[in-house]
């Protein structure tokens, strides 16, 4: 497992706010569905799970590093954080949007990805959405994750290229919608 430092990790996003760069593209996309609440799954320092906040979103971020959450935290005291693997997450709960960025499925243990996107699924609403932005490549292909998000009972609504919706190209990146599949 990867040891990560929280402070050092936000530092880089701080950075890259101050140059100018937009760091809050996953979080305008996620407000675009206007959901009242969403759970932001492998949260890590909370970026997107704080703006999402600001905006005036309920939020509940969950991830499980230590350090991660400690720097959440400190960012966002009035923001829920749980710290537990998303695999064996169960907050009696749902939310409207589930999201997982920055590359979460990429950050679990081989053979777990399956378990990951249930436990997310577990916590979508019944008219509610997975949003997963990440890397494609051969060790987590979209096909994979597809097939995890049906056996979740989800299907796919659509899916871009980036975080500002360029269409998709079958390239290294991808940003998957997936909702509750209708019953047949």
């Amino acid at each position: 497992m990867t040891e990560w430092d929280g402070d050092e990790y936000q530092r880089r996003f701080d950075d890259l706010a101050a140059s100018g760069a937009d760091v809050h593209g996953e979080a305008t996309f996620v407000a675009a569905y206007s959901p009242a609440s969403v759970l932001d799954a492998g949260c890590g320092t909370g970026r997107v799970a704080i703006e999402l906040a600001r905006r005036g979103i309920d939020v509940v971020g969950v991830d499980a590093d230590a350090s991660m959450l400690e720097t959440a935290r400190r960012l966002a005291p009035s923001v829920t954080w749980v710290e537990s693997d998303l695999a064996d997450l169960d907050l009696g709960r749902t939310f409207d949007v589930v999201v997982m960025a920055g590359n979460v499925p990429l950050f679990t243990a081989p053979g777990t990805t399956g378990a990951l996107v249930a436990g997310c699924a577990r916590h979508v609403a019944g008219s509610g959405l997975l949003v997963a932005g990440f890397q494609l490549g051969p060790a987590y292909a979209i096909d994979q994750y597809d097939r995890e998000a049906a056996e979740a009972g989800l299907e796919l609504v659509e899916r871009f290229a980036t975080w500002d919706r360029a269409p998709f190209d079958g390239g290294g990146y991808a940003v998957s919608v997936h909702r509750r599949a209708a019953v047949r």
